[in-house]
């Protein structure tokens, strides 16, 4: 199986090389490429720094057609969308291929995360962060890790898998993985299809990613506006009754303390 990391960048992120130095280690023949609706020379100069190839798409910058420019652009089987602003474990594609080879139906792989406030690395992690350890369990064994229903439990409570740390199995998935109706919650929605389908969730539950949290964050961008609540709702409508709805969103929202 081969592999790629396709870079979303998006405006000029002041720790897109920290992200792409993380890349860089995880070996000598890694694949990597950067793809971005939003070229400029910080962004070309950056990735000539570490002989990657930019790719631009042409349009208007939305995430899902960017995830899928950058998804469908990587000539790997196995495709992991990097976020600009995070860093990745320098055994992150050699546990992924590990798992790759021994499970040749998984069509998802990811990973625990450490949260990184600024550029301070967060030592504890907090009441959320043991829940959503709690609720990917069933994806760390192989006996479980193939049923629709056990891969739904991971994220019926809410989305308990870091995108980030996903990485698609593009060889069995096909072209254009992204198809949500949704701008901010459409990997979880995507996720939710996912599970729906043949093929197995593979979590190694320990932090591979390091998920930065900072004020020019989309996450904390949408939260302020009110769309990531007005989506969190529609997703959680779709499998669960409106008063449990609602006591859901009341503790999810203790969650946004995250990026405060």
């Amino acid at each position: 199986m081969t592999h790629t990391f396709a870079i979303c960048a998006y405006g000029d992120s002041p720790y897109l090389e920290n992200c792409i130095r993380s890349l860089r280690r995880q070996g000598e023949d890694t694949d990597i490429i950067l793809c971005t609706s939003t070229p400029s020379d910080y962004i070309r100069k950056t990735a000539a720094r570490y002989e990657i190839p930019v790719f631009v798409r042409d349009g208007e910058s939305d995430i899902q057609e960017d995830w899928n420019f950058a998804y469908n652009t990587a000539e790997g089987d196995l495709v992991t969308l990097a976020h600009q602003d995070d860093m990745y474990h320098r055994d992150y594609e050699k546990i992924l291929l590990e798992r790759a080879e021994k499970y040749p139906d998984m069509t998802v792989f990811t990973t625990d995360y450490a949260t990184v406030k600024g550029t301070k690395l967060m030592e504890k992690r907090g009441l959320v962060e043991w829940v959503k350890a709690a609720l990917r369990l069933p994806l760390i064994n192989p006996d479980w890790n193939d049923r629709e229903w056990l891969k739904r439990v991971a994220l019926i409570f809410g989305n308990s898998i870091c995108c980030p740390s996903c990485t698609y199995n593009k060889k069995l998935l096909g072209e254009s993985l992204f198809r949500s109706e949704f701008r901010y919650v459409l990997d979880w929605d995507t996720l939710w299809r996912l599970a729906g389908e043949k093929g197995r969730f593979v979590c190694e539950e320990r932090p591979l990613i390091y998920y930065r949290v900072h004020d020019g964050a989309t996450t904390k961008q949408w939260i302020g506006d009110n769309r990531r609540t007005e989506e969190e709702l529609a997703m959680f409508r779709k499998f669960w009754p409106e008063p449990a709805v609602q006591l859901l969103e009341r503790l999810y929202r203790k969650a946004y303390k995250a990026y405060d």
